[in-house]
């Protein structure tokens, strides 16, 4: 991590309560060959991964929905998100997570998921990046009830909705989740489902 335009980085801790939370002064090096002095906060709450799964016989696609108190305390009336299943790595290795948060966010187990991507999420305050895949499901895979890792207050309810429904539920602002959006069109401009 080392960029000859960035000098002079000052870390303060300003919360350790879930994550982190850093304030962070920097000088920067402009286009006009000045320094400037920068002030930033930005939230480390570790990288994470994201899955789409697809069952291409019966153009269908696994997502979640749960509630999510940030977007109830802006404005999403229910708080309920519609998502696909996505988890943070925690250390692991982002396909082994996202398998993991598979079985336990959805029920499936799967032995195969294709990385398509990586993202950072929001670059301007948030540190983690996000890693992608997609994974083909059977209902011979369904090994529970999914629902979320108890000993983490998820409370997940399994959804399995057609692909074209899914995806129109992007412009009918059912589906507000970039991640969710993301692999929606990913899945679209692939022609996954073709």
């Amino acid at each position: 991590m080392k960029s000859n335009k960035v000098r002079n980085i000052k870390r303060e801790l300003l919360s350790d309560n879930w994550y982190k939370l850093e304030k962070i002064t920097f000088d920067y090096l402009k286009s006009d060959g000045n320094w400037e002095s920068q002030s930033r906060e930005a939230y480390d709450r570790g990288n994470g991964a994201a899955i789409l799964l697809y069952n291409k016989k019966k153009g269908s696609v696994i997502l979640t929905r749960q509630f999510r108190m940030p977007t109830y305390i802006n404005g999403n009336e229910s708080g309920m998100m519609i998502e696909v299943c996505a988890g943070l790595l925690d250390g692991d290795h982002p396909e082994d997570c996202i398998k993991k948060e598979t079985e336990e966010e959805t029920g499936y187990k799967l032995d195969h998921v294709e990385k398509v991507f990586e993202s950072y999420m929001s670059p301007g305050s948030v540190t983690e990046i996000l890693y992608f895949f997609i994974g083909s499901y059977e209902e011979k895979m369904k090994v529970s009830d999914g629902g979320g890792a108890e000993s983490e207050t998820e409370n997940i309810e399994v959804l399995e909705l057609p692909f074209d429904n899914a995806f129109a539920m992007i412009a009918s602002g059912e589906i507000k989740d970039a991640k969710t959006i993301m692999l929606l069109q990913y899945a679209k401009i692939n022609g996954l489902f073709s």
